[in-house]
C-alpha cells in the first residue's frame, strides 16, 4: 500500500472516530494522566533511596510519607489504566461494530454483477477478519503510541532537568532504534498485505468446499481438494512466517540499542557518583535516571511493534474500504414511482431488449415479447441459453443494455425495485432458509402473518405434516440453510413462503425439481389454483410440468426461436419438438 493509500486510509478510519471523540480526548488525558504518575514514581523511589542512604540517622517519618505517596501514585495509576482500558474498548469496539454494519449494509446495495465476481469467502473474510485486524492493530495500535510517544517526551524532559551531559547520551544513540524499526518494517508491509490476500483465498476455498461436500464427496475429489488447500496453505505458511519473522527481529534488534543506553547511562551514572563535584549524582538519583533510561527506551520496542501492527492493520482497512466503495447498485430515480399491487394489471413486455453480463460476449439480442395478465409462460431451453437471464431482468437484478422491461405499461426503470420485487413470488431451484423456526421461515415475507395463515400456506404447500413430525413443529429451530432437513423439505417450505404471500406474479425456477413424484403432482394442482388470473414464470427442463402453460417460449443462444402452447409447439415439429421426444422417447 502506497503512503498516500494509507493516509487516505487512516482519514477515513478516524472518521470513524468522530462520534467518540470525547471518549476519545478523555482517553488521551487519561494516558497523559498515566504517563506523569508512571514517571514521578521513580522521583519518589530515588529520595526514598536517599534518605536510607543519608549519613544522617533515617528520618522514619518522612520514609513513611514517601512510601504512601508511592502508594497513592501506584492506585491512582491502577485506576487511571483501567478507566483507559474501558474506554479504549468502548470506542475500538464501537468502531469496528459501526464499521461491519457500514459494509454489510453497503453490501446489500451491490449490484449482483458483484457477489457473481467475487468469492464468497473473500467477502466474509473483509467483513470479519480484516475487520477484527484493524480493532486488534490500528485503534488499539493508535493508543499505544500516543503513550509511548508522551513516555518519551516526558522521560526526556525528566532526565534534561537531572543531567544534560548523560541525557545527550541517550538522545543520541536511541535513534538508532527507530532506525532499525523502519528498515524492518518496510520489508514486512508487503509480506502482511500478501497474507492478507491468501488468508482471503484460503477462506473462500474453504467455502466452497464446505458448500460443496457433496460433490466433492460423490466424485471421490477429496484428495484433489485436500491438494488445493495444501498448496494455498503452505503459501500462506510461506508468507506468514516469513512476514512473522522479519517482524519479529524487531523486538531484539531495539532491544540491543537500547540496552546500550542502558549501559552507558549506568556506567556514566555511577562514575558521576563516585567522583563528587557540581555535576555528582546521588545513589537515589542515578537509580531515578537508571529508570528513566529504561523507561525511555521501552517505547522505542513498544512503538516498533506497533508500527507492524499497524501496517497489517492499515493493509486490512484498506479491504474494508476497498468493498465498501465498489459502485453501488443504479439507484432508483429521483422520480421513481411506488408500484402497489392496486395498480399492477400484470401485463408484462420486453421491447427491443439487448443484454450480456460482459461485452465481448452478447447474450440477448432485440428480444421482443408481450404478456397479458393472467398467462402462465413457461421458458425452456438448454442450459445456458437465457431462461435465468430473462428472470433477473424481470427482477431488476441486472440491467438491460438496450430496450426496455415493462410492466403494467411502466418500464421498470421508473418502479422502485422495492416495490416492483414486492410484487412477484418466487421459488428458485436453489432453497434459501434462514436460521430460526420453521413458522418464522415461512414468514419470511409476511411476518405479520398469523398462525392460521401461516399453517395454511403450510397445507397447501403439502409441508404441514412433514412440519409436524419435527420435535418442536413450527417452533423447531433450523440450523444454517434448513439443517437437516432433506432438499424436497426445503423446496416445500420455499414454497409455503409463496403461497402466504399471495404475490400478484409468479417466478418459479425449476421450483420442484427435488420434490418427489407424488408430492409434485399434489403441488403442480396447488400451482395451478395460485396461478390463476397471476401473470406467471416458469423456467424448466421437465417439459412434462409445462403442458398445460399459456404460451411457451424456446429459447437458444439468447433468443426465442419458437413460441406458442404445447401442441402448437409440437405441430410445427421444430425445436421444441425435437427437446420433448428426446425426453419421453422409449
Amino acid at each position: 500500500m502506497k503512503r498516500t493509500d494509507s493516509l487516505a486510509t487512516l482519514r477515513k478510519v478516524l472518521r470513524y472516530l468522530k462520534r467518540y471523540r470525547l471518549l476519545f480526548v478523555l482517553s488521551l488525558l487519561l494516558a497523559a494522566a498515566i504517563v506523569v504518575l508512571t514517571l514521578y514514581l521513580p522521583v519518589i523511589t530515588g529520595d526514598a533511596i536517599d534518605l536510607l542512604l543519608g549519613k544522617d540517622a533515617v528520618d522514619f517519618g518522612a520514609l513513611a510519607g514517601l512510601l504512601l505517596r508511592g502508594a497513592i501514585v501506584i492506585g491512582l495509576t491502577a485506576l487511571a489504566q483501567w478507566i483507559m482500558n474501558i474506554l479504549n474498548n468502548r470506542i475500538t469496539f464501537g468502531v469496528v461494530r459501526q464499521l461491519r454494519q457500514d459494509a454489510f449494509t453497503h453490501l446489500q446495495s451491490l449490484p449482483l454483477s458483484y457477489l457473481d465476481r467475487h468469492p464468497v469467502g473473500d467477502i466474509v473474510s473483509r467483513v470479519i477478519a480484516d475487520a477484527e485486524q484493524v480493532t486488534d492493530g490500528l485503534l488499539m495500535g493508535f493508543s499505544q503510541l500516543f503513550t509511548g510517544i508522551l513516555t518519551i517526551l516526558g522521560t526526556l524532559g525528566f532526565m534534561l532537568s537531572m543531567h544534560p551531559l548523560i541525557t545527550l547520551w541517550v538522545v543520541l544513540i536511541t535513534p538508532l532504534s527507530l532506525f532499525v524499526a523502519s528498515f524492518i518494517a518496510k520489508r514486512t508491509h508487503t509480506l502482511f498485505q500478501k497474507q492478507s490476500e491468501i488468508r482471503a483465498e484460503q477462506t473462500a476455498l474453504v467455502d466452497e468446499m464446505i458448500g460443496s461436500h457433496k460433490a466433492v464427496v460423490a466424485f471421490s475429489h477429496e484428495d484433489e481438494a485436500m491438494a488445493s488447500f495444501d498448496e494455498v496453505n503452505e503459501r500462506l505458511e510461506g508468507v506468514a512466517r516469513k512476514a512473522t519473522f522479519f517482524s519479529s527481529l524487531t523486538n531484539p534488534c531495539t532491544r540491543f540499542v537500547n540496552n546500550l543506553v542502558y549501559a552507558g547511562v549506568a556506567l556514566s551514572g555511577a562514575l558521576l557518583c563516585l567522583g563528587g563535584g557540581t555535576a555528582a549524582l546521588t545513589i537515589g538519583q542515578l537509580s531515578c535516571f537508571l529508570s528513566y533510561a529504561n523507561q525511555y527506551t521501552k517505547p522505542f520496542n513498544e512503538i516498533s511493534g506497533v508500527i507492524t501492527e499497524l501496517q497489517n492493520a492499515m493493509t486490512c482497512a484498506g479491504r474494508i474500504f476497498e468493498l465498501m466503495e465498489e459502485a453501488p447498485e443504479t439507484p432508483d430515480a429521483a422520480d421513481a414511482v411506488t408500484l402497489s399491487r392496486d395498480d399492477l394489471n400484470g401485463e408484462v413486455a420486453f421491447d427491443h431488449v439487448d443484454f450480456s453480463y460482459t461485452p465481448e460476449r452478447e447474450l440477448i439480442r432485440d428480444l421482443n415479447l408481450h404478456l397479458r395478465q393472467g398467462q402462465r409462460v413457461a421458458i425452456v431451453g438448454p442450459t445456458g441459453c437465457g431462461k435465468t437471464t430473462l428472470i433477473n431482468l424481470l427482477m431488476r437484478f441486472y440491467e438491460v443494455n438496450g430496450g426496455s422491461v415493462q410492466v403494467s405499461g411502466r418500464d421498470i426503470r421508473t418502479l422502485t425495485r422495492h416495490s416492483l420485487r414486492g410484487c412477484y413470488g418466487m421459488v428458485l431451484q436453489e432453497t434459501w432458509l434462514s436460521t430460526g423456526t420453521v413458522r418464522e421461515n415461512i414468514a419470511f415475507g409476511r411476518p405479520d402473518a398469523s398462525e392460521a395463515e401461516i399453517v395454511a400456506a403450510a397445507k397447501a404447500a403439502h409441508a404441514d405434516s412433514f412440519i409436524r413430525r419435527l420435535p418442536q413443529g413450527y417452533d423447531t429451530v433450523l440450523e444454517e440453510d434448513g439443517g437437516a432437513l432433506s432438499q424436497g423439505q426445503k423446496q416445500l417450505l420455499c414454497i409455503a413462503r409463496v403461497f402466504l404471500c399471495l404475490p400478484p406474479m409468479l417466478i418459479l425456477d425449476e421450483a420442484t425439481s427435488s420434490i418427489d413424484t407424488r408430492t409434485e403432482l399434489k403441488i403442480q394442482n396447488a400451482f395451478a389454483k395460485l396461478m390463476q388470473g397471476r401473470t406467471s414464470f416458469v423456467v424448466a427442463h421437465r417439459l412434462s410440468t409445462i403442458r398445460e402453460a399459456d404460451l411457451i417460449l424456446v429459447m437458444k443462444d439468447g433468443s426465442i426461436i419458437e413460441q406458442g402452447n404445447h401442441k402448437a409447439l409440437l405441430a410445427q415439429n421444430g425445436f421444441y419438438a425435437e427437446l420433448y421426444r428426446k425426453q419421453f422417447e422409449g
